[in-house]
């Protein structure tokens, strides 16, 4: 493209290691926090679209399910502002959590703040597997929202800093894998829950286990070399490099830690330093990345499935299997996404995930347009139910193998030391801010857009790629603490990021 949109990494600093066992458990291990913000994005929706816990806690919601008469909008059919607010809490929460997080993780250190996700995770599990009134049901969710905000905002630092470059997207994306992998078994459990009176008390309690999971994990990781360093611990520092390298002679890549120390202990005020110039292009993806993230309507999907489902006409049995087979999809596409974010690039997997996602987001309006209408009145054959879940995991596969990963990946790896933990807070801040409003807000939305909300959700989409293909420079194996050269070669964030404090060679970019 005109004028340099692709940026060659190939001048940035190349250091030498082996891929380790060590760094591949750790980085296992640390992932597991992903585990419960999927656990829940998966679980919420099946759990509000269960009989009992509608009765005991959403009584009002339950009447309008069981509205017989027929001409019930079917658009309108789960509008209930109190249901909004159980499901939405734990994003605002998280909100919150993530400011909090940063200084945790910058003073006490990556592996501290994911323990205290795992413990914060684990209290509001169990006060909502035991909730006796909508209070206890409500303190829970933001319990829950604060172990989310905890890990959200270390789990993807920590593992962009522990992985060597030329395979630092796989092992991030280890991230975005446990997240499927929890949505799928959140279904998984939902489906066989359903049927059980107290079904739901089992679905919201089994939270506790991947918080146990990680608060026990996290207690034998090592902190990444960063964090040792930027705390002042410069001999563990150089010994956990040595260790997650494998090799001895690290003083390379130990330097340029150093160096980024030292850079970083000048900085006092991290969220007014960057605000600074030369940090413009960080800040902005990492605010346009989750704020673009959930605008793909992704989440829509994942924790209103089961109760979109059978809005669109499926049965309750089909409903809660359709969210299994949608899970299935996201852990596969997933997948497709680790073995080729370090081969292709981070660039491709956007655009092409862009475009499948638009196209699917598409169909999905004109289908439900034409058996809905305006009215709200209809529903689905069987033949056209499968053509609209087809539809639907087209869509599913599409994000999991690009803004799904790369949405925590990106931000995680473009920011410098010195900033990287309000970038990350910002990242996670933002990503919270909209998945509460769009959580707050869809069944209100589908309720007067209707159909509309699809071709809503498609045209951010478009707009996303789009941003993308101008904007986004190549990161793939970039050195993590050599990021900024690559702005610097970038033809539009050159024209605004300052040259005169860094004397060294640029990466080459390409037109």
């Amino acid at each position: 493209m005109a004028g340099g949109t692709f940026v060659n990494p190939g001048n940035a600093k190349q250091f030498d290691g082996k891929i380790t066992g060590f760094v591949l458990a750790t980085c296992f291990v640390a992932a597991m926090g992903g585990l419960l913000f999927g656990y829940d994005l998966g679980i919420t929706g099946g759990v509000t679209s269960m009989e009992p816990f509608l009765v005991k806690f959403f009584p009002g919601v339950y009447k309008q399910m069981k509205d017989d008469t027929g001409h019930r909008n079917q658009y309108c059919k789960f509008d209930n502002e109190l249901l909004t607010l159980f499901t939405s809490s734990l994003y605002l929460a998280a909100l919150l959590a993530s400011f909090f997080a940063s200084a945790t993780t910058r003073i006490l250190g990556r592996k501290a703040s994911m323990f205290m996700g795992g413990l914060f995770f684990l209290v509001g599990a169990l006060l909502n597997g035991f909730a006796v009134n909508i209070e206890m049901l409500i303190i829970g969710r933001i319990l829950l929202g604060f172990g989310v905000g905890y890990c959200n905002q270390s789990v993807p630092v920590y593992l962009s800093e522990m992985a060597p470059a030329k395979i630092r997207g796989a092992l991030n994306i280890g991230f975005q894998m446990m997240i499927t992998i929890g949505i799928l078994v959140a279904n998984l459990i939902n489906y066989g829950t359903s049927k059980l009176e107290k079904g739901w008390r089992i679905s919201l309690g089994v939270g506790a286990v991947p918080a146990i999971m990680l608060c026990v994990g996290s207690l034998f990781l090592g902190d990444t070399p960063n964090s040792l360093m930027e705390r002042g611990q410069r001999e563990a520092a150089k010994k956990m490099l040595q260790k997650i390298r494998g090799i001895d002679n690290v003083d390379e890549e130990f330097l340029d830690l150093v160096d980024a120390s030292e850079a970083a202990k000048e900085v006092k005020h991290p969220w007014r330093n960057i605000t600074q110039a030369k940090y413009k292009p960080q800040l902005t993806f990492c605010i346009l990345i989750p704020f673009f993230q959930q605008l793909t309507g992704i989440n829509v999907v994942m924790f209103y499935a089961p109760v979109l489902f059978k809005t669109l006409g499926f049965g309750s049995d089909a409903s809660l299997m359709s969210s299994v087979i949608t899970g299935v999809v996201n852990v596969v596409a997933t997948f497709v996404s680790i073995f080729t974010v370090d081969k292709f690039g981070r660039r491709i997997l956007f655009l092409e995930g862009g475009i499948q996602m638009l196209i699917c987001q598409i169909a999905t309006g004109v289908m439900i347009a034409i058996k809905f209408g305006v009215s709200g009145e209809g529903s689905f054959a069987p033949g056209e139910a499968d053509l609209l879940l087809f539809f639907i995991c087209a869509y599913v596969a599409a994000y999991a193998w690009s803004w799904g990963p790369l949405g925590w990946l990106v931000p995680s790896e473009i920011c410098s030391l010195e900033i990287r933990s309000a970038g990350q807070a910002t990242n996670v801040a933002v990503n919270m801010l909209f998945t509460f409003a769009i959580a707050q807000i869809f069944l209100a939305m589908l309720c007067h857009l209707k159909f509309g909300l699809f071709f809503f959700f498609a045209a951010f989409v478009l707009i996303m790629t789009i941003v993308v293909a101008l904007l986004l420079p190549e990161t793939r194996n970039v050195q993590i603490e050599e990021m900024q050269k690559v702005w610097r070669s970038h033809w539009f964030w050159t024209k605004i990021v300052p040259h005169a404090d860094d004397d060294r060679k640029p990466v080459t970019a390409q037109t």
